[in-house]
């Protein structure tokens, strides 16, 4: 695609950047085909191909709108086009560009300026963990659309106490404690059965994406370098193999902490050797899987019933990790079923997106669960398995189902 970018963006980094990508694309029309928006709205600027002409027209020159700003927010970011795209376009880095340049230039209403601050500093704030709480205490009273973010608490557990020589750094995750703390317990619990001490650095936050795909990039690379600085001690001394996430959203944040602070000349060396360090936590199952199967011989807890697995979308598409989790737990004896024609497809949940483009959201759940269900020919299964807090929530809001994490099945098979 030719471009010719206009002088104030030509020679900034994140005009060159963009230039580079916009180069590569073919304007094809494959990414499309696999985009949820597209295929829910079927409008042309609500697709990746759509979306790349305006942000490439604001580059060169054009005056944005509200139409145009509106077009860039209905995108989920799922990256799907990522995973179809021939020619290599780095959509995921482009639309934040792009994002970014057209709020740059069109205000926003007061009410969605007000509900968007309230996200990106509420959701990984110190506060959110006693409202979480206190929304749990009263969850029968709260209204549906409200409730059906607040989940219901639930038992984690104890935390192992063993030392291991092998380590791990465990990201928690912002508000997966609050909201779902059985998922790092249980990632521990299972780390522990073969071997592996998982630790959480005290100092150690949101992973950033939040705010970065709010638009406050600068505070979301504060928050990048406040992990780094974080976890530098243990990755320094190499007490530590990897840094893993049991959140799929936050473990493609940390994989690009090497591109958000490549100019940044205290934090780009240190945030590349960070996002060698990270992993899924599904990328250590084929390393585990002998002791793992060993350990599983003659129980009685894999479930018999085949389940449900969705796979988060930054998991299949951002971290390029399709297959992983259900090959692995096949393995293993769980009977997992994907959607037979859109397992690729987004649930809608996306981080803020279920809040911020709620009808759009709630139509592509809608899809996905009864994807989910035409796997089960009518029947039901035993529960719906992901690997992501967002997706997880979110399914759940929108079934009667278990939806759960698959690493919480693992740990109860292991008991």
């Amino acid at each position: 695609m030719q471009t010719n970018l206009a002088p104030e963006y030509r020679s900034t980094p994140e005009g060159q950047e963009a230039e580079a990508i916009l180069r590569k694309c073919v304007h094809c029309g494959f990414c499309t085909a696999t985009c949820p928006t597209y295929q829910t709205l079927g409008d042309e600027l609500d697709g990746p191909r759509g979306r790349i002409y305006l942000i490439k027209q604001v580059l060169e020159g054009a005056t944005p709108t509200r139409a145009t700003q509106e077009h860039l927010d209905r995108c989920l970011t799922c990256r799907n086009c990522e995973s179809t795209c021939p020619s290599g376009v780095q959509y995921g880095h482009l639309v934040d560009i792009g994002r970014k340049v057209v709020d740059e230039k069109v205000p926003r209403p007061l009410g969605e300026r007000l509900k968007r601050w309230a996200l990106k500093e509420g959701i990984p704030s110190p506060l959110f963990a006693p409202a979480m709480k206190l929304g749990q205490a009263v969850r029968p009273l709260l209204p549906e659309v409200i409730k059906a973010k607040v989940p219901p608490k639930t038992e984690h557990g104890v935390w192992p106490t063993r030392a291991h020589a092998r380590k791990v750094l465990l990201l928690a995750g912002c508000v997966q404690p609050a909201m779902l703390p059985n998922i790092n317990y249980a990632t521990a619990r299972v780390l522990d059965a073969v071997g592996i001490q998982t630790v959480i650095a005290d100092k150690a936050g949101c992973c950033g994406a939040v705010k970065f795909h709010l638009n406050d990039q600068d505070s979301a690379r504060d928050q990048m370098r406040a992990n780094i600085d974080a976890w530098w001690p243990a990755v320094e001394a190499g007490e530590v193999e990897a840094i893993i996430s049991n959140a799929s959203g936050c473990g493609a944040m940390v994989k690009d902490y090497a591109h958000a602070l490549r100019d940044d000349s205290a934090y780009a060396a240190k945030a590349q050797r960070v996002s060698a360090l990270a992993r899924d936590l599904s990328e250590l199952l084929p390393a585990l899987l002998p002791e793992l199967a060993d350990k599983l011989a003659g129980r009685t807890k894999v479930p018999a019933q085949p389940m449900a697995y969705h796979p988060p979308c930054t998991l299949q598409h951002a971290q390029k990790l399709k297959g992983v989790v259900e090959a692995n737990l096949g393995k293993l004896g769980f009977q997992l079923r994907t959607a037979r024609t859109e397992s690729h497809l987004c649930c809608g949940s996306a981080g803020t997106y279920s809040i911020l483009q709620s009808d759009i959201s709630q139509q592509l759940r809608t899809r996905k669960l009864d994807a989910l269900d035409e796997a089960f020919e009518g029947g039901a299964p035993a529960a719906i398995l992901s690997a992501n807090i967002g997706c997880i929530t979110h399914l759940q809001a929108g079934t009667a189902v278990p939806v759960r994490h698959w690493v919480e099945v693992l740990d109860e098979a292991l008991v």
